[in-house]
């Protein structure tokens, strides 16, 4: 399959991270996240119902940034992938990238951190 959703750049405000200043003060995360979905009936009736919408998508991503810290983002992608995969079942593989633009490392001059995770149905609850 070919089709795909993205959502590219959203930007929250959470609590995750190894170290305890993390999860005390919080930091900006960026996530981009693809879809495999057939998009063709969608395209050829112009039915929303026969799509993943986009708000769900997001503030399905929001609810886990912005929820219970987690410690790695590692963990982040694969919850947000694990959610993606189980709640909007027409997709069939997904892609997560976790973005951390200010890492906690003294001395370190870098612009961010990434996880990028792939996973598809298989596994899916």
């Amino acid at each position: 399959m070919t089709d795909r959703i993205r959502l590219n750049d959203m930007v929250f405000y959470g609590y995750h991270g190894v170290q305890p200043e993390e999860r005390m003060l919080g930091q900006r995360f960026q996530v981009d996240v693809e879809l495999q979905v057939s998009l063709r009936a969608a395209g050829r009736d112009d039915d929303i119902q026969q799509t993943v919408n986009y708000v769900d998508v997001y503030r399905r991503v929001e609810q886990i940034l912005t929820g219970p810290p987690l410690k790695l983002i590692e963990a982040v992608a694969e919850r947000i992938a694990e959610c993606l995969l189980t709640e909007f079942p027409t997709t069939e593989r997904v892609s997560v990238r976790v973005r951390k633009p200010q890492v906690p490392i003294p001395g370190a001059i870098l612009g961010s951190t990434e996880v990028r995770i792939e996973r598809d149905r298989t596994g899916v609850k």
